[in-house]
């Protein structure tokens, strides 16, 4: 697939256009987004990665089914990034009419630097077939420690180094000063937590990507198209945090539906790493199959997880109504002293 470069340039115009825009808007008006306000603005990110894959089946041969596989991906592999925005956020006791600021600069920081770990991986993945050998091993690994962990969620943020070693540097502030993010105190230039936390959101991406960036590389090894469809995914996310952040609770399977997907990805990139350095004839699976087993998962995961989460609220409402049933001694028919009546 050949992207001639004034292709490269019009997307990444584009892409920083609708951030732009985006970024307008929250600073104009910062608040916290209805549902409404939310799943308007998931539409049209949906639609703009529709139109694309459009756009690309009526230009390419089968990059089209590339790119919708790789983005699906990404989708779901993002919202397990929301599990972590929520902690972030909640720790750094960011304001909500704040909240959609932080999430885009965050998210702007990762694409660019999931940018350059695309150019990376694609220049490794040219160089030597075998690399696919340690991205398909790491993806297996990743999905076993889903698995092995996927019940226990941490329930608080921890800093990170980044975050630490500029409080430790630079004078710091607990209070927010709007959106600012530098303020002045006693005199003092202080950086404020606005600033932290865009860090820590921006760097947990990152820490994301090294998951994403090879999963996706076992759908599709055309840098573009592993750009264009983090790209997408990304910047759905902000929105989706204020769509869904309520329903996370209730996606109980996701971790293990992430681990079939990522060890189906790595069995796959295993398979394709066989394939190009050994004389071995294996079976490489199609994407179009990956597409189907992705989808499949996804879909079981969410019913499954529903499912359960209305068995365990229904559960506690039982066992909160029957501890709330009064527990006094049976009556004989006598005389209640006690002023308790017998029913």
């Amino acid at each position: 697939m050949e992207i001639a470069p004034w292709v490269w340039g019009v997307t990444i115009a584009v892409l920083l256009g609708v951030i732009l825009i985006d970024f307008i808007i929250i600073a104009r008006r910062p608040h916290e987004p209805s549902m409404r306000e939310a799943a308007i603005w998931i539409s049209v990110y949906v639609s703009l990665a529709i139109v694309f894959g459009i756009g690309l089946s009526l230009t390419t041969e089968g990059q089209a089914v590339d790119f919708f596989t790789g983005w699906i991906v990404e989708y779901s592999m993002s919202m397990d990034n929301l599990f972590v925005f929520i902690l972030i956020l909640g720790s750094f006791a960011v304001p909500r009419e704040h909240r959609q600021r932080v999430l885009l600069v965050g998210i702007a920081l990762a694409l660019v630097f999931r940018g350059l770990f695309i150019a990376v991986g694609a220049a490794a993945v040219n160089a030597f077939a075998g690399v696919f050998y340690l991205f398909g091993a790491f993806l297996l690994f990743t999905a076993w420690k889903l698995v092995s962990g996927g019940g226990d969620d941490d329930e608080e943020y921890k800093e990170n180094a980044a975050v630490r070693l500029v409080r430790r540097v630079l004078p710091t502030t607990d209070t927010y000063h709007d959106a600012k993010l530098v303020a002045r105190v006693d005199g003092k230039r202080v950086v404020t937590p606005m600033l932290l936390v865009m860090i820590a959101v921006g760097l947990t991406d990152i820490l994301f990507a090294l998951d994403s960036i090879p999963a996706i590389f076992g759908i599709t090894q055309e840098p573009y198209l592993v750009f264009t469809a983090n790209a997408f995914a990304l910047m759905g996310l902000r929105q989706l945090y204020f769509l869904i952040g309520g329903l996370l609770d209730k996606l109980v399977y996701l971790s293990h539906g992430l681990a079939v997907i990522l060890g189906f990805i790595g069995v796959k990139l295993i398979l394709h790493a066989v394939h190009e350095t050994t004389e071995l004839h294996v079976p490489e699976i199609p994407t179009t199959v990956s597409l189907v087993v992705i989808v499949l998962t996804l879909a079981i995961t969410a019913a499954a997880s529903l499912v359960k989460s209305r068995r365990d609220a229904a559960a506690a409402q039982k066992a909160a109504a029957e501890s709330a049933e009064p527990t006094g001694p049976a009556s004989d028919g006598g005389d209640d002293r006690g002023g308790r009546v017998s029913v």
